[in-house]
């Protein structure tokens, strides 16, 4: 994720927010895409900044949130969330949280096992 984050040029961007939750995907989240797809992604500016603000809610959330939430993202969409104990998903995708409620310096993360894709516009 973070070399897609630089590939974006949303480095500074994501530093400058303060108090967010990113839903960050594994290396192996990454891996599961065909590797001509994720290419073609990684090409298109546009569209991998669309994808990484997706994995971006612009404020906190806590592991009770997660039991049953639906949340904006920075890049305009809903996320929902739902589960219990430690077995929770994200997103239409289900993706599974492996570690989560990590604290950064101005972030709140989630390790997720799938790259999430936003909803079509």
């Amino acid at each position: 994720m973070v070399a897609a984050v630089k590939q974006a040029g949303l480095v500074d961007t994501l530093n400058g927010l303060k108090g967010i939750t990113v839903f960050a995907p594994t290396n192996d989240a990454f891996a599961k895409i065909p590797k001509a797809d994720l290419d073609k992604v990684l090409a298109d500016k546009a569209t991998l900044t669309k994808i990484l603000t997706y994995h971006v809610v612009p404020k906190t959330v806590t592991p009770a949130e997660l039991a049953n939430g639906n949340f904006d993202t920075v890049q305009k969409s809903k996320l929902t969330t739902m589960g219990s104990g430690q077995n929770f998903t994200v997103g239409s995708a289900g993706a599974k949280v492996v570690c989560g409620n990590v604290k950064t310096a101005n972030a709140t993360v989630y390790i997720i096992d799938t790259v999430l894709m936003p909803p079509a516009a």
